[in-house]
């Protein structure tokens, strides 16, 4: 159990992939696997034979990684059947999913369903994945609940990154690319000893592109005339110390820095708001609409007038020391971490041309994630017994600063929209801003409402008549949030081999979490006035409206009219209110398997497991109708799993076969979803995941020559559930399509497949070939599954073409990212006041959605379109 040795070589260390594998991949090609027994992962903090962990794992080698092109977590999802890889408003809010299970990761108080852990560091983001991820030896993707193993709890997975580490070997390493979008990167290496005892490793890159999406500027003052461009460095040393023949200790600094703007969305349906938006925006305010407001052409063209600049930032250090203790056979791990992430944003709200709506990229929109992270393991083994216990803590701090300032187009576009619900009969009623100081001005009458509305807004003249607030430029909201976790955990995992054949495994976790949120929600100025008069002269406009019926009549068009001038960045019950909220809460998960091997050939394994996920708060304005929830806390979710899996070794070593049944059921499912105004967190009574994976990989006869194929057919549907099963009953109107539908981002069927070929062809030269692709059936891509949002069927497809050395020397790789140039979206969502999708009342279908009835104007985060290029690597 000498782990020094093992990391002694771990720089050498080279892995298939269960779905993907490439021995073209790459210029620096390692020898790769030439069996199925090369195939090596650490899904169970030990290292064994892939065909021996009762466990579903897609381990994707060096080479397969290279080969496919992929750096950062978004590009991991074309080698991984089931699993989809998203980002939306920024890159900071990156969501992986698996099996059709994760949460969109907008709300930074919301821990991911599926964990991100790098070289044995638990990250707390998805986000934190999306970047140059370096030098790789592998990555592992777990699906289904982990609850055991890896740092805290996920729910619906892990993708384990491992990182290559310090070799006392010399090498050097560096490539430079050119591409189309002016896309250029230079990367190097260096890594040997330092002394008898220390090596060294230390890695830089720097890439820069142009943006993939023509943005028209409108109003302005924004000037970038693309959006979601690339421009970022990484840097990342690492030291192995090995000051005994027992002791390892391999510790590792990175820093990140980002600068970039991203991200706009582009309208897939311009509904009827358009003609007014486009009217007060100088230049073209969005995309015109489609005959009969249908679906829009797919373009690549965005509207922003403001600026969309993101900067992030990524830092941290961790030590990792391994002890062996003879007497025992065991071994003493011990993992520490400390990381900080920030994010600062800028954002136009709206996505369009007109200046409604925006975040200034001046500090005052961003968060700060702030973790420390300690665990220790102690593991070893008898001939009947492989043995392990451990300590997990962490304590994570976020930061979140969040605003909202007002452009010159938002009241004339408010005034559009009240006067739009105030005569729904009549269009033609004149627009004038006067119509919002009418309605909110103080002690305003029936009869002199009534006189104000008549007239379109425009305030008759007279002492009785005077216009009450409004809403000014610049600055409206300024929301500061701070929250701190404290987790602990104990954890034991455990195999006891019964028979030579036959093999359990028990895991167990308590998880005891602590959280506090202190939060100040506050109006900028004045802000709010407008919400405070309309309050106060609700009962005054449901009299006019309501005209022979009285105020009842009347009430609920007032509220809805009310509701257009409280939304939450106006909301007067926002005035400096300050909140403070603590919980704690403890939760056993764990893991049952069973294994059995029938033969050399074939083993069968059936488990059980016990998933959670921490609950939190909702770190946003959250109101039921205009009135505040009292709190943000939001609870915990949990899963239970069931698998049966076969797995097969054929064809003398040559061939890996794999299949998987699984049911998930989980509870508590917490769905965060975009109201139009604000993400909020929704605890879904029950979703449930059900289906198989399979695996394939071949080793063929024909020397360099492999096949690999990997299958996911899954079923994950809502439970039935009605408002009163919600948390806030209220959000049930925008999530009714929900109860027994298929949940968003899960198709019924995903497939990888990938060819590589790798031959010497003489002269010292040899060349290689790779090709990957992935299928999906359907899905959709929002929350609220509205029809428009589905994304049709599609296949992705990366190739590779590499000339180089046979002793890895130099090589050039000409290559290509979405082959095909498929166009798809990666998230739609409802464009931000323009419009209504849901109703308000029962419609006689006995659904809130009507198709008739809808007025909303659609946006799309898009996928990446196709990329191409050239890649030459030096290695010495």
């Amino acid at each position: 159990m000498r782990f020094n040795n093992i990391l002694r070589c771990t720089a050498s260390a080279a892995v298939v992939g269960v779905v993907a594998f490439g021995f073209a991949g790459g210029a620096a090609a390692q020898e790769g696997p030439t069996t199925v027994d090369d195939i090596i992962v650490t899904a169970q903090k030990r290292e064994q034979n892939l065909q021996d962990v009762p466990i579903v794992v897609t381990t994707l080698s060096q080479e397969a990684l290279n080969g496919a092109g992929v750096r950062d977590i978004k590009d991991l999802q074309i080698l991984t059947p089931g699993m989809t890889v998203t980002s939306t408003q920024s890159e900071a809010s990156t969501t992986a999913r698996i099996r059709g299970v994760g949460t969109v990761g907008d709300n930074p108080g919301l821990e991911s369903s599926v964990g991100v852990v790098i070289d044995g560091v638990y990250r707390s983001r998805n986000g934190v994945g999306f970047g140059d991820l370096g030098e790789l030896s592998r990555i592992e993707v777990l699906k289904g609940p982990q609850g055991t193993l890896f740092g805290k709890n996920t729910s619906a997975g892990v993708i384990n990154i491992i990182t290559e580490a310090p070799s006392f070997t010399p090498g050097f390493n560096a490539e430079a690319t050119y591409g189309n979008f002016n896309a250029w990167g230079i990367a190097g290496s260096v890594t040997g000893p330092i002394t008898d005892q220390i090596a060294g490793r230390l890695y830089v890159a720097k890439r820069e592109r142009d943006g993939f999406y023509d943005v028209n500027l409108g109003d302005g003052p924004r000037t970038e005339t693309d959006d979601q461009n690339q421009d970022f460095w990484t840097a990342r040393g690492q030291l192995l110390i090995l000051p005994s023949d027992e002791v390892s200790i391999r510790l590792i600094a990175d820093y990140s820095k980002r600068d970039e703007y991203c991200c706009v969305a582009t309208q897939i349906r311009t509904g009827p708001t358009y003609a007014f938006i486009d009217a007060l925006s100088t230049g073209t305010g969005q995309a015109p609409p489609a005959a009969g407001f249908g679906k829009l052409p797919f373009s690549r063209t965005a509207y922003a007038n403001r600026g969309t600049g993101q900067e992030m930032e990524d830092m941290g250090l961790s030590a990792e020391a391994n002890i062996d203790i003879a007497k025992w056979n065991a071994t003493l791990t011990s993992v520490t971490s400390w990381r900080d992430w920030s994010t600062v944003n800028g954002m136009d709200l709206d996505y369009t041309g007109a200046d409604i709506l925006y975040r200034a990229n001046d500090g005052s929109y961003g968060f700060e994630l702030d973790t420390l992270t300690q665990e220790f393991r102690l593991a070893g083994a008898t001939d009947k017994l492989d043995w392990l216990v451990g300590v997990f803590m962490t304590r994570e701090n976020i930061s979140r600063a969040d605003s909202y300032s007002y452009g010159a187009d938002y009241t004339p576009f408010l005034s559009f929209l009240l006067t739009s619900q105030l005569n729904a009969a009549n269009p033609a009623i004149p627009i004038s801003p006067g119509i919002i100081g009418c309605l909110t001005r103080p002690g305003t009458t029936a009869a002199g409402l009534g006189g104000c509305l008549v007239t379109g807004g425009a305030s008759p003249a007279g002492p009785t008549q005077a216009t009450g607030p409004g809403f000014g430029l610049g600055l409206g909201v300024s929301d500061h949030y701070s929250q701190r976790s404290d987790s602990i955990a104990l954890f034991t995992n455990n195999t006891w081999h019964v028979t030579d054949k036959f093999d359990v495994t028990l895991g167990l976790r308590y998880t005891q979490d602590k959280k506090r949120l202190l939060a100040v929600q506050d109006n900028v100025g004045t802000n709010g006035a407008a919400c405070g008069g309309t309050l106060a002269n609700l009962t005054a406009l449901a009299t006019v409206l309501g005209g022979a019926g009285g105020a009842a009549a009347g009430l609920p068009t007032a509220q809805r009219i009310a509701g257009n001038i409280c939304l939450p960045w106006a909301n007067a019950l926002y005035d400096n209110r300050r909140i403070s909220e603590e919980t704690d809460d403890g939760e056993l998960s764990g893991t049952i398997k069973a294994s059995y091997r029938f033969n050399d050939s074939v083993m069968g394994y059936g488990s059980f497991a016990r998933g959670y996920k921490s609950f939190g708060y909702n770190l946003d304005r959250v109101q039921n109708g205009i009135t505040p929830v009292n709190s943000l806390l939001f609870p915990s979710e949990t899963v239970d799993s069931y698998e049966l899996g076969l797995k097969n070794t054929l064809f003398n070593r040559s061939v890996l076969l794999n299949l998987t049944y699984f049911h998930q059921t989980f509870q508590d499912f917490q769905l965060n979803t975009f109201l139009g105004t604000a993400f909020v967190v929704e605890s879904i009574p029950e979703l449930k995941s059900q289906g198989f994976d399979a695996d394939f990989v071949w080793f063929t006869p024909i020397e360099g020559l492999s096949f690999t194929s990997g299958l996911t057919y899954t079923d994950t549907k809502y439970g039935d559930f009605v408002a009163g099963d919600l948390t806030n009953p209220g959000n049930f109107p925008q999530l009714s399509l929900l109860p027994g539908a298929r949940a968003s981002f899960a198709p019924e069927w995903s497939a990888t497949g990938s060819v590589a070929f790798d031959r010497s062809i003489g002269a010292g030269l040899k060349v290689g070939f790779n090709l990957t692709a992935k299928y999906s059936t359907e899905f959709n891509t929002g929350s609220d599954l509205l029809p428009y949002k589905m994304q049709d069927a599609m296949t992705l497809v990366n190739g590779r073409i590499t000339l180089g050395t046979e002793d890895d020397r130099w090589a050039l790789d000409i290559w290509a990212q979405n082959l095909t140039d498929e166009e798809y979206v990666q998230v739609a969502i409802n464009a931000p006041l323009q419009g209504s999708a849901f109703q308000t009342t029962v419609q006689p279908n006995g659904t809130y959605y009507n198709p008739a009835l809808d007025t909303q104007t659609y946006d799309a985060f898009l996928g990446q379109p196709r990329t191409y290029g050239a890649t030459l690597r030096v290695k010495y």
